[in-house]
């Protein structure tokens, strides 16, 4: 069956600090592990105060370091922040101490705003040489040459498996051209989708790391015992868009009953156009919702986003996702 895999947000609430909000993370990936999830993976943001991963390669160890067998990767570092070299080194590094576990997914946005990407010391112009750092970063892990003068110790010859994140036709164009597997982040940019994939799959060149297209997709689920319930758990993300597009960058807030009562007007639009393709609902629901995008799109492996206040009731989403896809924990 199609693997199903996780994207930990790593999420600071009103009632959990940033040291819980890693340690739910790294619970997580233990249960999900043995509930036959794929891989986990964080993603680097800076200046957000919900949200705790933005040294993410630290989180990418200390989550590996807690589980035996999942996967564990970035998704995504956002590669124009950084020094491929560093990257190299930071990545070749969790590789040699997780072997054949660690994933590196390259993004080409800041994950930030213009005012701290100043503080990142990174000038905006990075982005424009996204694909030449890929090649650049690549070309670090690989085995070094005879006469190398330049060698990321001890990331050389690790061979980490890239990936390109995109939420537009560009990071899919790239992907082909570069022949890595792609993944599209329609958890909150879903309008591409369609077309991003079908760029990807038409112009995929086959490298020395796939040799055909493989393409993961995002998607927002959120699973509880009844939809009813799987409804108000979900309010607790349509706040956190809200509060996105109106400029506001706050704490998780815990579920209320009535969404009306929060957002409203273009805030409230934006905020659904974003969320469009989330999956909502007990586990018929996510079973048939999980079929219907996998029809739709020809996906090789979902990628979920489950934003639920409570670990507990995340964790239950998690686990009612796991037994709804595939029969059973």
């Amino acid at each position: 069956m199609t693997p199903l895999s996780i994207l930990d947000l790593v999420r600071v609430t009103q009632t959990t600090d940033a040291r819980g909000a890693l340690i739910n993370a790294r619970d997580v990936a233990v249960h999900a592990e043995r509930w036959g999830y794929n891989r986990i993976w964080v993603a680097e943001h800076h200046n957000m105060a919900g949200v705790a991963s933005a040294a993410t390669a630290v989180v990418i160890g200390y989550i590996a370091d807690g589980t035996q067998r999942i996967r564990v990767g970035a998704g995504g570092i956002m590669l124009p922040n950084h020094a491929p070299y560093v990257i190299a080194e930071q990545f070749g590094t969790l590789e040699r101490l997780f072997p054949g576990r660690i994933d590196l997914g390259l993004g080409r946005a800041p994950g930030t705003d213009q005012l701290t990407l100043r503080a990142l010391r990174r000038p905006a112009e990075a982005a424009d040489h996204f694909p030449q750092d890929v090649l650049e970063l690549q070309a670090f892990l690989a085995p070094p040459g005879p006469d190398q003068r330049i060698v990321a110790v001890p990331a050389a010859g690790t061979d980490v498996p890239l990936w390109i994140l995109g939420s537009s036709v560009f990071g899919a164009a790239l992907a082909a051209e570069l022949g890595l597997p792609y993944a599209f982040a329609s958890h909150f940019a879903p309008d591409y989708l369609l077309p991003a994939l079908e760029l990807y799959r038409n112009r995929f060149k086959p490298s020395e790391q796939l040799g055909k297209p493989y393409a993961m997709v995002g998607v927002n689920i959120v699973a509880a015992d009844s939809d009813a319930e799987a409804r108000r758990l979900a309010t607790t993300q349509q706040m956190s868009f809200t509060d996105l597009v109106s400029g506001r960058r706050g704490l998780s807030r815990p579920p209320i009953d009535d969404i009306e009562t929060y957002w409203a007007g273009a805030q409230k639009e934006h905020a659904r156009r974003m969320l469009a393709r989330s999956i909502v609902g007990g586990p018929e629901t996510v079973r048939a919702g999980i079929s219907a995008l996998l029809a739709e799109t020809g996906a090789d492996e979902l990628i979920i986003v489950s934003d639920v206040y409570e670990h507990a009731a995340r964790l239950r989403s998690f686990e009612l996702i796991a037994a709804a896809w595939w029969g059973g924990v």
